[in-house]
């Protein structure tokens, strides 16, 4: 059944008393806030009709109406207005992100933080996948003792440091030598590639030196690079939901809190989402824990490909424009941060 353009006012301003305040809309509230130009016991006729239709929800210890996840689904479909963000949100954002643009991983993990940061919700990135990256070059550099630290490098901008202890005897010349060696076989190789090759067997040296070292860096080598194909599920804001009143409710923060330690569902989840800017709101979830949540997610681009995922995830009652409009910037700045990256540039 289509709404009646005065029930669409009194839903519209339900909706953004309810997500300003987290208090019931009652009539009388409505008809002295917002300018219907109607009276009170009309409003209160349209919104019981309103609940009636699926729209609003009636608390038991209220005499106010709160909206339903169908309510919040017609506003973000047809009654959210654009929302601007102010030039110092925008520099903010800017010069956070862009500062320091080194490794891929810590820019994606900076730019979680500063969603939460705007948003006051908890909030997710999710790496991309690394499938198609190619190997950019390999170091080797002596840490003290038998310890190394092996160093790989992406074309994307993912580094990988991991601290090998080894077994055989060596010197920085090897060890530098042993880098270039590596990344004159495998430089411009997929990951996904190399990890095929029986490079074990295969490593080509005539230095038997060489010949030993590798027998201890080769299977670290290639555990690493598995590691550096899958994806990371970066996450902040976790407190944030003690500051929203519907998770004063102990047992509905328990139940936030556990869904967000399912990291592996949570980025099963995200895996699977389209591209673009996608809302989720309540029972539109297949996930039981999330069918009293809003999950809003974005994508950026590397190499001008959709490959990461960036947005938030909170109570159903969210500044959905707001919102929307704070991953929409961040999401276009960190694609052009891996572009400044590539391009060897950097920006305040």
């Amino acid at each position: 059944m289509e709404l009646s353009e005065r029930k669409l006012k009194i839903l519209h301003a339900i909706v953004l008393d309810f997500i300003s305040t987290a208090e019931p809309v009652g009539s009388r509230t409505l008809s002295r806030k917002y300018n219907l130009g109607i009276s009170p016991a009309t409003i209160r006729n349209e919104m019981a009709d309103l609940e009636e239709m699926g729209y609003l929800t009636h608390p038991y210890t209220s005499a106010g109406r709160v909206p339903s996840a169908k309510a919040y689904r017609l506003y973000v479909n047809n009654l959210m207005e654009r929302y601007e963000l102010k030039d110092n949100e925008k520099r903010i954002i800017r010069q956070k992100l862009y500062k320091n643009l080194t490794e891929l991983d810590k820019t994606i993990e900076r730019a979680a933080n500063i969603l939460s940061e705007l948003t006051n919700l908890t909030s997710f990135a999710l790496s991309p996948k690394q499938d198609e990256d190619i190997l950019k070059y390999i170091n080797i550099l002596p840490l003290g003792g038998n310890t190394v630290l092996l160093m790989i490098v992406a074309e994307s901008g993912k580094v990988s440091n991991t601290v090998l202890n080894l077994r055989v005897p060596f010197t920085e010349e090897r060890l530098s030598l042993m880098s270039k060696v590596m990344t004159y076989n495998y430089r411009g190789k997929r990951l996904s590639d190399i990890l095929k090759m029986d490079i074990i067997k295969k490593f080509e040296t005539d230095i038997e030196a060489l010949s030993k070292l590798a027998e201890s860096i080769m299977p670290n080598f290639l555990s690493t690079l598995e590691d550096m194909l899958n994806v990371e599920l970066y996450m902040d804001g976790f407190t944030n939901i003690f500051d929203i009143p519907e998770y004063n409710d102990i047992e509905k923060a328990k139940l936030f809190l556990e869904l967000l330690n399912e990291k592996k569902s949570l980025t099963e989840v995200l895996l699977n989402r389209d591209s673009g800017v996608i809302i989720t709101i309540g029972d539109e979830h297949s996930e039981e824990l999330m069918k009293e949540c809003s999950l809003i997610t974005a994508s950026y681009r590397v190499d001008g490909k959709f490959v990461g995922k960036l947005g938030v995830i909170g109570p159903t009652r969210m500044r959905y424009a707001e919102v929307t409009s704070v991953i929409e910037y961040l999401t276009e700045n960190l694609s052009n941060a891996f572009r400044l990256t590539e391009g060897g540039e950097n920006e305040e």
